[in-house]
Formats: C-alpha cells, sequence, structure tokens
C-alpha cells in the first residue's frame, strides 16, 4: 500500500516538514550519491560503538545518532521515507507548531535509534552490530504514532498493489496506519528470532519511532488539527 494524500487541511505551510525533506534530498544528492560507501561509513550509525565491541568508523556515535537520520541506502528509500514525511508530517507539524514538531521530529529518530541499537546488542551477533544504521524512517514513524493519535478518522487516498495491477481507495487513517504498525511487529518478532546478520530493515527502529509517537504525541500537541475534509 502506498498513500498518495490525505484529506485533512492545515493553517500554515508546513515550513519544517518541507525544511526536513530538503535536508536529507541535498544530504543524499550532494553527499552520498558522489561517495555513498564513504558517506555511510563516515556518518552512519553504528550499534557496536556504543560498547566499544568495534573500532570507531568514522564520526562518534552522539553525532551519528543524529546525522544517520538524514541519510539513506538508495533512490527508493529515500522517496518513500519522504513521500510519508509530505503526508502526514504537515497535519502533525500544524498540530504541535514548528518548534515542536522539530524537537518531536529529532527525539523520535533517536528513540527509534535506541531501540534498535538494544535489541541488536541484546540478541544479535558481532557481525549485525557492526552493520550501518541509517535513515529517516524512525522519526517518520513517530510522525505517523502522532498522526494515529491526532486523526484517526482521516482519509488516505491509497495505491493498493496486488501482483502487477493495482487499484485507488480511500481508507480510514486508523486502517491505513494499523495495517502499517502490524507489519511492523510482524517483521520484528520475525527479527527477534532469526535476527539477521546481514543487513536488512531496521524494523525495530520503526517500532521505537511508533511507541514514541503514540506516548509522546500529547506532550508536544499545541492544539486541535483541523478536521478532514468530506
Amino acid at each position: 500500500m502506498l498513500p498518495l494524500r490525505d484529506n485533512v487541511p492545515t493553517r500554515h505551510f508546513p515550513i519544517v516538514t518541507v525544511a526536513l525533506i530538503v535536508a536529507n534530498a541535498l544530504v543524499w544528492i550532494l553527499y552520498q550519491v558522489p561517495d555513498l560507501e564513504g558517506s555511510v561509513n563516515q556518518l552512519a550509525f553504528h550499534p557496536c560503538e556504543v560498547e566499544d565491541s568495534c573500532p570507531r568508523v568514522g564520526e562518534d556515535w552522539p553525532l551519528t545518532a543524529f546525522t544517520s537520520m538524514f541519510m539513506h541506502g538508495d533512490w527508493l528509500h529515500i522517496a518513500g521515507n519522504m513521500l510519508f514525511l509530505w503526508i502526514f508530517g504537515n497535519n502533525v507539524e500544524d498540530a504541535m507548531g514548528r518548534i515542536r514538531f522539530l524537537g518531536f521530529y529529532l527525539l523520535g529518530g533517536l528513540a527509534a535509534t535506541g531501540l534498535q541499537t538494544v535489541i541488536t546488542l541484546e540478541t544479535a551477533g558481532e557481525q549485525a552490530a557492526e552493520i550501518p544504521n541509517l535513515g529517516a524512517s524512525g522519526a517518520i514513524s513517530a510522525v505517523l504514532g502522532a498522526y494515529f493519535v491526532l486523526l484517526p478518522r482521516a482519509r488516505v487516498l491509497t495505491a493498493i498493489f496486488l501482483v502487477f495491477i493495482f487499484f485507488l481507495r480511500e481508507i480510514p487513517a486508523f486502517l491505513f496506519l494499523g495495517i502499517y504498525f502490524a507489519f511492523q511487529a510482524w517483521e520484528a518478532n520475525f527479527q527477534f528470532r532469526q535476527p539477521p546478520e546481514g543487513g536488512g530493515v531496521a524494523v525495530f527502529a520503526h517500532l521505537g519511532g511508533i511507541v514514541f509517537g503514540l506516548i509522546a504525541v500529547k506532550l508536544f500537541q499545541a492544539r486541535r488539527p483541523l478536521r478532514p475534509r468530506y
């Protein structure tokens, strides 16, 4: 399923959401594309560095915990993340205000990285702990968790793919996001039982972001979001 738009207006232009999208795009195009491997080694987050179980690669982990939120692995990775951020971030920003939303986004990304790191170090082997973690999806998952609380009855125009065909349907946000959350939980359960040693999707980061968003949204909310258009 791929979200295309929702039906909730905003009071103001989402400056922070757009700025985050631009920042991610610039990091990808200007910094990562010319030297993908070098950029990942320099500014991606390596869990093993937290407990000094591997040599430091690039910058130290307190910095890369932030910089890794603005890095991606390929064009599809960044395109999907930025689509989700654009569709769901503008309304969460509108409900929180610009400064609160930025703080919420960054803290959500740190919470996501924190959970993924704990799970990796406690359950996976040394090889898995050396795999670089990068991507905005942990922070964006926090945004999705907040949207689920704020606007469960909004409707999301969704492209639903079935093998080689797809069709468009408007479905409630709680259903769209509920399916996303359930898939992350299912995948996390699978990875918990069989930790990947060769890389893959950091689903515990997604879960960490989701839980942070669900719990913290009311602490950051400044006003009610606008009502959906029907």
